[in-house]
């Protein structure tokens, strides 16, 4: 991305979220938006959380480092995780990339339409064959399942007998994560705990991956889950307002298994539809902290219609990726780079053709438009 022609302005603000919430993107990132001859406008303080300054993001012309209202006052706002509380804060008519998640936040997609943002989610951004293009499934999937083994070594203490039986790890879900999660758990979710234990003599990991024909045939999966250590969600569902796994199928796993969240949906009970989540009655986790034992008090904190009565250990993170956020972000980066470059072509997301280039169709499909034109028509693919 590199020439002198003025298009929209572009801010890049911080996401302000957990403490442990350290990305931010990159000055490569932007570095090339202000290559393309946008002005860009950055939140004093980016990249701080990975060791970077002010200075390694305004040394290029074109970036001015501003206050946090300002970043979010620009043509073209930037963030990575939805930005909850300050939609207020942007122009009408603005354009909003951010990981906004369409089909489960009913009641976000509505104020955006109600404030004139014209939005696009990173996370529907997808090619002609629907496959999504700005994803990290393999963090999501190694990431997640390496902290549920974390969990495992835990409460079971036989795992390292070599005299065991194979770990058996059931995953639902046949998608990108899926699959990623599949080489994941094969591996004991980390490569070194893999070798470690492949050096000692210790039987290795089955998988067994299912998809939505088994998942909705519960006999099948009330028998899969006693033979079950670690139980992985890694589907996406038709309809967010049932649970695929009702609470007390929970407690057919064996006492030591753990569930591994890796889609992190919510509790929304007061939308329209209700959102659940996939596996009925477990907490939901963050960068803090994703990992919970059955006497955990965020199970209580769970709405209290919500069953709770069957527990196991859960791992359970909104941003699977952000555990090594110096790698996300760079991941991210080069996956965005191309749609910003196409955004800046076409002046905005108010010139995006469905028919246009391949990364403009791409964008349209992410943009919140694009989405209401197509949820009638297009079912989501199976993650």
């Amino acid at each position: 991305m590199d020439g002198a022609t003025h298009g929209p302005t572009f801010g890049f603000p911080r996401m302000h979220k957990e403490a442990a919430e350290r990305r931010d993107f990159l000055p490569a990132t932007i570095h090339a938006v202000a290559g393309s001859g946008c002005p860009v406008y950055v939140e004093a303080g980016i990249g701080s959380g990975m060791g970077y300054a002010d200075d390694d993001y305004a040394c290029r012309a074109g970036v001015e480092v501003v206050d946090e209202h300002t970043a979010y006052e620009q043509d073209v706002v930037v963030v990575l995780r939805s930005p909850e509380g300050k939609f207020e804060w942007m122009q009408p008519g603005a354009t909003l990339l951010s990981m906004l998640h369409f089909p489960t936040r009913p009641a976000r997609v509505e104020l955006l339409e109600r404030l004139h943002i014209r939005a696009i989610s990173l996370d529907t951004i997808a090619d002609d064959e629907e496959k999504r293009m700005v994803v990290n499934g393999k963090a999501v999937a190694w990431n997640g399942l390496e902290a549920a083994f974390d969990e495992l070594e835990g409460t079971w203490p036989g795992i390292s007998d070599h005299r065991r039986r194979p770990v058996h790890v059931t995953i639902m879900g046949a998608g990108d994560i899926g699959r990623h999660a599949v080489e994941a758990a094969t591996k004991f979710g980390n490569l070194d705990r893999n070798d470690r234990y492949m050096a000692a003599g210790v039987p290795g990991v089955e998988v067994v991956t299912i998809g939505r024909n088994l998942t909705s045939n519960l006999i099948y999966l009330q028998r899969r889950l006693l033979v079950t250590d670690v139980f992985v969600d890694a589907t996406q569902r038709h309809d967010p307002s049932r649970a695929i796994v009702p609470n007390q199928a929970i407690g057919l796993l064996p006492d030591h298994a753990v569930i591994c969240d890796l889609v992190v949906d919510p509790y929304l009970l007061d939308s329209h539809p209700p959102t659940v989540r996939g596996i009925e009655g477990i907490p939901q986790g963050d960068l803090d902290r994703y990992t919970f034992g059955i006497g955990d008090p965020a199970w209580d904190r769970l709405p209290p219609e919500i069953p709770t009565a069957a527990r196991r250990a859960v791992v359970s993170c909104y941003s699977w990726p952000g555990v090594h956020p110096l790698a996300c972000m760079e991941h991210y980066g080069l996956q965005l780079e191309p749609l910003l470059e196409t955004l800046v072509a076409r002046g905005g997301s108010e010139g995006l053709r469905p028919d246009g280039s391949f990364h403009e169709r791409a964008l349209w499909r992410g943009s919140l438009a694009g989405w209401r034109a197509r949820e009638r028509v297009l079912e989501p693919s199976f993650g």
